[in-house]
């Protein structure tokens, strides 16, 4: 049969075979909580947490094992040192670019910024990009894996970064072991920014152009029907202009040329005019008009023509460059004291840790 001691901070299973010996800061009949099997002296609830965080119990502990300490602590400092060198870890140079949109209208609701950032993170940038600098040798990728194009794809936004600023202009930060591609690569990835809007821009005005050819082609058709139909009044019927000829035609038919006499007048083709200027007069006018409406809007018609293909022709850059990338001569990463500050620190805690269960295992046994 087991017998069972109880005191306030440890109790004891006795029997003929074994003996187990557990700590508990509070223990009743029903709150057992800790569990210690065979072979194991002690475990992370035999920890006196009071004295873990007790400040005059840790300067004594620290006191007792300074050198211990100080030594661990130095070890990881120059493990910190030889791990973050380049032999293990490749250092990173930064280079980046900030940049306004130019010369570009939104598509919906997004700003010019937006609509900058949207074509920048576009697909055929990036593939350009890794096109023009081989980033898959250049990152060491190989071509065969399983999931090349993920990792290929993955690698290039994590050394690729494109923000916003707060004073909505953008910025493209891009990262590589090599400062010199680092700034080539910021330069390139505008260039294809100009070229991808370009792009974009002249099919769209080859479009318009194509449009509004039609339309200049079908105008042209219109006028030269009408230009013919007038030719036809004048040869066939003698009507040229309505506005001076029916005047003239009023003349010779009241005989008021010069005033007082007819006798120079062509009485004959005065009437000819008049019968044909009777029947014809209505077809006269609206040709008229007709000409003048369409060539009015032919007009127009050629000047939004004209535009578009200026567009088209022209060569222009889609961003204002407000800072221009240039190679780092610092690297980026890794911040080497930062990394032998957080190891030094880290082996410092951990080894209070492991003294402190050493220590208070000692005072259990």
């Amino acid at each position: 049969m087991i017998k069972t001691k109880f005191t306030r901070k440890q109790f004891v299973f006795s029997s003929k075979d074994e003996k187990f010996k557990v700590s508990e800061k509070r223990v009743d009949n029903n709150n057992i909580l800790s569990y210690v099997s065979e072979g194991f002296n002690w475990d992370i609830n035999n920890i006196d947490m009071d004295k873990l965080f007790n400040s005059a119990h840790l300067i004594k502990i620290i006191g007792k094992w300074g050198y211990h300490l100080m030594g661990i602590v130095i070890v990881s400092a120059i493990f910190g040192v030889i791990f973050s060198s380049a032999t293990f870890i490749t250092p990173q140079y930064d280079s980046h670019a900030v940049a306004y949109p130019a010369n570009i209208e939104p598509y919906s609701d997004e700003s010019e910024t937006e609509q900058m950032l949207q074509i920048l993170g576009s697909q055929d940038i990036v593939d350009s990009m890794i096109s023009k600098f081989d980033l898959a040798m250049h990152y060491d990728i190989d071509p065969d894996y399983k999931y090349f194009k993920t990792v290929l794809y993955n690698t290039y936004h994590e050394h690729v970064n494109i923000s916003k600023t707060p004073y909505e202009s953008v910025q493209i930060e891009i990262s590589d072991h090599d400062p010199d591609t680092a700034a080539l690569m910021v330069s390139a990835i505008l260039n294809f920014y100009d070229s991808k809007i370009a792009y974009l821009h002249k099919t769209k005005s080859t479009e318009v152009i194509e449009m509004y050819g039609f339309q200049l082609m079908k105008k042209r058709m219109v006028l030269d029907s009408l230009k013919g139909i007038l030719y036809k009044l004048g040869t066939e019927q003698g009507l040229i202009d309505f506005g001076s000829q029916p005047q003239e035609i009023m003349r010779g038919f009241l005989g008021t040329v010069d005033g007082n006499s007819n006798t120079k007048i062509n009485t004959k083709e005065v009437d000819r005019l008049l019968k044909n200027m009777e029947k014809g007069s209505g077809q006269l006018i609206e040709v008229i008009q007709m000409i003048r409406d369409e060539a009015r809007t032919y007009v127009d018609i050629k000047l939004d023509y004209e535009m578009a293909v200026r567009f088209t022709d022209s060569k222009l850059s889609y961003s204002n460059i407000i800072s221009y990338p240039y190679a780092s001569d610092k690297k980026s990463y890794p911040i080497r004291w930062l990394i032998v500050v957080i190891v030094s620190l880290s082996s410092f805690i951990m080894a209070l840790l492991i003294i402190f269960f050493l220590e208070n295992n000692k005072k259990q046994s």
